[in-house]
């Protein structure tokens, strides 16, 4: 069964840093791309990042360019999200996803349940 747990989520001020985590199961976690997807409270779903299946490649959608990095550990099955620089509009739930293959660009088919991040002075 693939599993998806996020963790790192809280509280924290405007210009201060989070690194959040997705540890994965169930599947084998270095075949296959990830990416992090953050809803906001009463907005739809925007995606934030993705990276490849070995972690040579990452992608960052423009509103988070420059201040969020990705990243994974296949030795340890675990995704970050490195947050700095957070600002009040980066207030969201955190998602992590797995693709259906080694690029972001197969689409995601699985999903953890998300962490809360409040960027709150």
């Amino acid at each position: 069964e693939v599993q998806l747990v996020e963790s790192g989520g809280g509280l924290v001020q405007p210009g201060g840093s989070l690194r959040l985590s997705c540890a994965a199961s169930g599947f084998t976690f270095s075949s296959y791309a990830m990416s992090w997807v953050r809803q906001a409270p009463g907005k739809g779903l925007e995606w934030v990042s993705a990276i490849n299946s070995g972690g040579g490649s990452t992608t960052y959608a423009d509103s988070v360019k420059g201040r969020f990095t990705i990243s994974r550990d296949n030795a340890k099955n675990t995704l970050y999200l490195q947050m700095n620089s957070l600002k009040p509009e980066d207030t969201a739930v955190y998602y992590c996803a797995k693709s259906p293959g080694w690029a972001p660009s197969y689409g995601m088919d699985y999903w953890g349940k998300g962490t809360l991040v409040t960027v709150s002075s």
